[in-house]
């Protein structure tokens, strides 16, 4: 099986990814059409050059790479809807089980913001996660649910994937993993220092200015992917 888990940023989506790899089935890839969408856009992000350098930037040879085989029975693809750029393959996801992980847009801009002020509403990927799934279909799951009760939800994602549910995904050493990608060293600090999910989220964050209309924004995406989930 080869999974493809679509989430914008913020997202949970690292934990997810670890708790993955947690298994001994999978192996893991993380955000592998990154540095293509680095060079391609010439977005200033943290510690671009050190991604470009590190990492493949040829879409088409990255779209190899999400179908070659592994070392494990499965393989699990953090990938985030924004990097997919105009005219970069797409084919190579009729190959896969697509999954679509989402968070409230407020929780997502706070928390972004906070490690990169410059947040815009493309980088957070709503609109493009929202046509992806129109594009792809798949399952669709809350990270706010997985916070909740990750054993239930994650039970009930590994149901709708027919897939086994192993109790090693509740859990994972501290630190950094082979497979992270070198931005780890900016985003990854909290997740390489846990050990499981987080516990539940709290109220909503309050955002004001132009955070607070980028969420305005972000939300009817964000509803219209809620409205399938498990």
């Amino acid at each position: 099986m080869r999974i493809a888990m679509w989430s914008g940023p913020r997202n949970l989506s690292t934990a997810m990814m670890y708790s993955f790899g947690a298994r001994s089935d999978f192996t893991v890839m993380d955000e592998p059409f990154y540095a293509p969408f680095l060079a391609s856009s010439g977005k200033d992000h943290p510690m671009r050059a050190e991604i470009l350098a590190a990492h493949e930037t040829d879409p088409d040879a990255v779209a190899r790479a999400c179908l070659a085989p592994t070392s494990t029975p499965h393989l699990y693809m953090k990938h985030m809807p924004h990097h997919m750029a105009d005219g970069f393959p797409m084919a190579w996801a009729a190959d896969c089980v697509n999954v679509h992980l989402i968070r409230h847009p407020a929780r997502v801009i706070a928390s972004y913001a906070a490690k990169w002020p410059d947040v815009s509403f493309d980088e957070i990927g709503f609109a493009r996660q929202a046509a992806l799934y129109d594009q792809i279909g798949g399952v669709v799951v809350d990270s706010l649910d997985i916070r909740e009760n990750p054993e239930k939800m994650l039970r009930r994602l590994c149901s709708a994937l027919d897939l086994s549910f192993d109790p090693a995904m509740l859990a994972w050493p501290a630190g950094p993993r082979v497979e992270d990608g070198v931005w780890a060293a900016h985003w990854y600090g909290a997740v390489r220092r846990s050990t499981g999910f987080a516990g539940a989220e709290g109220d909503l964050p309050e955002l004001e200015g132009r955070l607070a209309e980028l969420c305005a924004r972000a939300v009817p995406y964000y509803e219209r992917l809620a409205a399938h989930k498990l």
